[in-house]
């Protein structure tokens, strides 16, 4: 059996263009493929929407085409995007074939394209019993997205996180032994749900570990079912184990900037005991990310824009702030004039300022600019000089004192070195000479010709 999945189609007055185009896409190749039913495993629409509003329209029109070619079965997804009751309408939608609304856990049969439900969350032995000799085409355990206020108040706050995954578990394991039964008669199982599994990559390649998640991999194919057909996250990804397989389609199309892979649907092949399933890639909007550790580089953007054509871009950077009027915004968005839409978002870095500890407990402005000079290693004399000055004189005595110093420093002589000149005459103050005409070695001399360090020569410096 062919089955057409569906997920995250998120229908709203943002998403009505790419959602539509996507949508009646996926609707129109799962037609022409013969698909035998089409299953919508959760979040058709985005938030609640008026009966008026043309998305609801446009979703109702795609449902109805799809059920003229095949029955439909229509998941409960997050409370959220589809609040309660939303898909009640839905049910009144069908056409050749019928549209079955999933909004409690149960496990439904389709027999000659029908769908009939069980009466409590599975099959009893008695329902088993007078529709197994009619061999259903499949039978589908449906587990809707669960109420957690609910389950809050039945078990507490604090253990609701960690009770859902083992009331579902409990459920899963429940199914498992009546899926048992109906493989063991040839029928094929599939499961349908909307949640995370735990280890599951986002559309962002985040890896979503974590305790408080709806279901484990474990606790899926507990359900020994020939396949399970999930909703809630937007990237495509499978898990296979004996034959039997448990996949994300991922989101109908492409609604938020950076989501990685192809957007589409499902195709599965389902018989008892295996399946497979193939992506389908949907004419999703095509986007594209420039991120920038600084400010924008505009020649690259220049080299982007000129491929940019019908593409959605997103430029981001991130700058300090006493540099963002550095960048030109206006330039940018003259760029991807083209584009079919550009959003542009600048992280400003804050400049952070923090006080020398211990700065408030000193009591006069020497004890704070000391203690400053402690914590920045500056030295403080200096400092300590000028905090003076600036104390006791006025601003015109310290501007000429300051200049009066700096035009000394420019009229300041060179330095001049005075040594005895060889022909100068010496005579010795104390004790006698050990020469005719030449001084004592370590008496003082009397230099009668000082002079510069211009005459020097290795002559000298022999004597």
């Amino acid at each position: 059996m062919q089955i057409a999945h569906f997920s995250d189609l998120h229908y709203a007055p943002d998403n009505l263009a790419e959602s539509d185009r996507c949508f009646g896409f996926a609707v129109g190749d799962a037609i022409a493929r013969g698909a035998a039913v089409g299953v919508i495993s959760g979040d058709a629409t985005d938030h609640r929407l008026d009966a008026h509003a043309p998305s609801l329209h446009a979703l109702a029109t795609q449902v109805h085409r799809l059920a003229n070619a095949m029955p439909v079965l229509m998941l409960q997804g997050t409370f959220s995007h589809e609040p309660p009751g939303t898909l009640d309408n839905f049910a009144l939608m069908g056409g050749t074939y019928p549209v079955f609304v999933a909004d409690r856990i149960a496990q439904v049969a389709l027999i000659g394209g029908r769908f009939w439900a069980s009466a409590g969350p599975v099959f009893s032995e008695d329902e088993l019993a007078r529709f197994i000799p009619v061999k259903p085409e499949v039978v589908f355990t449906c587990l809707p997205t669960v109420n957690k206020g609910q389950l809050a108040v039945s078990v507490g706050a604090l253990a609701a996180g960690t009770e859902l995954g083992d009331t579902l578990a409990a459920f899963l394991a429940a199914a498992g032994r009546v899926n048992r039964q109906l493989r063991a008669a040839g029928i094929r199982t599939v499961g349908v749900s909307h949640g995370t599994v735990q280890g599951c990559t986002t559309e962002h390649g985040v890896v979503m570990a974590g305790f408080d998640h709806e279901f484990s991999l474990t606790a899926l194919f507990e359900a020994d079912c020939d396949a399970f057909m999930l909703g809630h996250i937007h990237k495509e990804q499978q898990w296979e184990r004996d034959g039997r397989l448990i996949a994300y389609p991922g989101s109908i199309g492409r609604f938020h900037y950076g989501e990685e892979g192809d957007k589409g649907y499902l195709v599965w092949e389902v018989e008892a005991g295996c399946a497979a399933a193939s992506l389908v890639p949907t004419p999703s909007r095509q986007m594209i990310c420039i991120d920038f550790d600084g400010p924008p580089d505009l020649t690259r953007l220049e080299e982007i824009a000129a491929t940019a054509g019908d593409k959605f871009v997103r430029v981001r950077w991130q700058i300090d702030e006493e540099h963002r009027q550095i960048v030109d915004r206006e330039a940018i968005r003259a760029m991807f004039a083209g584009a079919a839409d550009l959003k542009v978002e600048a992280r400003i870095l804050p400049v952070v300022r923090s006080r020398a500890q211990g700065i408030s407990l000193e009591t006069t402005v020497e004890g704070k600019l000391a203690r400053w000079c402690e914590v920045a290693s500056v030295g403080a004399p200096a400092l300590q000089e000028r905090l003076q000055l600036l104390a006791v004189g006025d601003a015109e005595a310290i501007a000429a004192g300051v200049l009066a110093r700096l035009d000394a420093q420019a009229h300041q002589p060179a330095l001049a070195v005075v040594l005895a000149h060889p022909a100068a005459t010496t005579t010795a103050e104390a004790g006698e000479a050990t020469g005719a005409g030449q001084p004592t070695g370590n008496l003082p001399v009397t230099v009668a010709a000082p002079v510069t360090l211009d005459w020097l020569n290795d002559d000298l410096f022999a004597a």
